[in-house]
């Protein structure tokens, strides 16, 4: 059997590319439907190999409860919920891209946007689900048009009330670099294949090398000129609740995920580890509002900052993690590569 954890969700850019994930998942676990059918039962799940089969065969996204059986079936259960996570993303995207620019009218037979790009089974309406003769009436429409006005200018006033409630709260946090978080809360990273550099010296790259004590006889993250830092390549790889894992993909060595060393001489740096369901999960945040401030990274295990030690625009400057400062070397920016 392959390496399960090799394979990312995330990496898909299309429900037809999630598919062929899902194929290449189902090819390294090495079992027949007939096989993934019998171990789904086992984990209390319904997983009918003719359902798997034909999903398989198709460019459309899995029902979400068809997806987990599948996962755990594969022996890919710790990961489920990312394979979950991913697919909603690109459910979302699918939804998003099909929103017409007008709104359409009754009996136009456009669909709700959480199935766009959904696998879903048709079902023939009944009478039963048809609105009773009253609601047909001429009178009953401007009723219901009542009531939706309503209903809109209820939901329109919560989210008002509950942003005046927030405003009212006390900033209690003494880590005073900290971004405002209400000002940029709204902008992501880009994920999958990146280039991370700091914000101070955009020409550089994070990348292996060596700590410059010498203390350490394995590789640690540095900034090298980004024309020499093409080996790794780095994956950004969400975790969901706004966290990533920072991966290093090398011809030689493998994958690698960054975790910041707890111990030992170079305690505080960060090592690519070949288990990367141990690795440290990064929050990736916006330093602001602003796009050219960068994001910075905060190990999920401190809530303090990645920043670069020593002489923070010399090549070969070791990434560490250290109090959140606010600092332009404590910023990174992050651009697809």
């Amino acid at each position: 059997m392959g390496n399960l954890g090799e394979l990312s969700p995330y990496e898909a850019r299309d429900a037809a590319g999630f598919v062929a994930s899902m194929q290449r998942l189902k090819e390294r676990a090495g079992l027949t439907y007939r096989e993934l059918e019998e171990r789904a039962a086992r984990n209390g799940d319904v997983l009918a190999r003719s359902t798997l089969a034909d999903i398989l065969r198709r460019a459309s996204l899995p029902r979400p409860e068809v997806l987990a059986a599948f996962v755990r079936a594969c022996g890919d259960g710790p990961r489920v919920d990312a394979w979950l996570d991913a697919r909603n993303r690109l459910a979302e995207d699918a939804a998003t891209a099909a929103v017409p620019s007008a709104v359409p009218g009754p009996g136009s037979g456009s669909h709700s946007e959480a199935d766009a790009g959904t696998e879903t089974e048709a079902e023939p309406e009944t009478e039963a689900e048809a609105p009773p003769p009253a609601d047909r009436s001429p009178g009953a429409r401007p009723h219901r048009a009542k009531a939706r006005r309503g209903v809109l200018a209820a939901g329109l006033l919560v989210p008002l009330l509950a942003l005046a409630a927030w405003a009212m709260f006390p900033d209690d946090s003494d880590d005073h670099g900290a971004p405002s978080g209400s000002a940029t809360a709204s902008r992501a990273p880009v994920d999958g294949w990146v280039t991370v550099r700091p914000l101070r010296t955009p020409d550089l790259c994070l990348t292996d090398g060596r700590d410059r004590a010498g203390a350490y006889p394995n590789a640690v993250a540095v900034q090298l000129p980004c024309a020499r830092a093409t080996v790794p390549r780095t994956y950004l790889e969400p975790a969901g609740e706004g966290f990533y894992r920072i991966q290093w993909h090398h011809p030689q060595e493998g994958k690698g995920c960054l975790t910041v060393m707890s111990s030992g001489p170079v305690k505080g740096m960060l090592e690519p580890r070949n288990d990367c369901a141990q690795a440290t999960l990064f929050h990736v945040e916006p330093a602001s509002a602003d796009a050219a401030d960068g994001f910075r990274l905060r190990p999920a295990h401190s809530g303090r900052c990645v920043g670069m030690a020593g002489d923070v625009g010399a090549e070969g400057a070791e990434a560490v993690e250290e109090r959140c400062t606010g600092a332009a070397d404590q910023r990174f920016l992050i651009r697809t590569g």
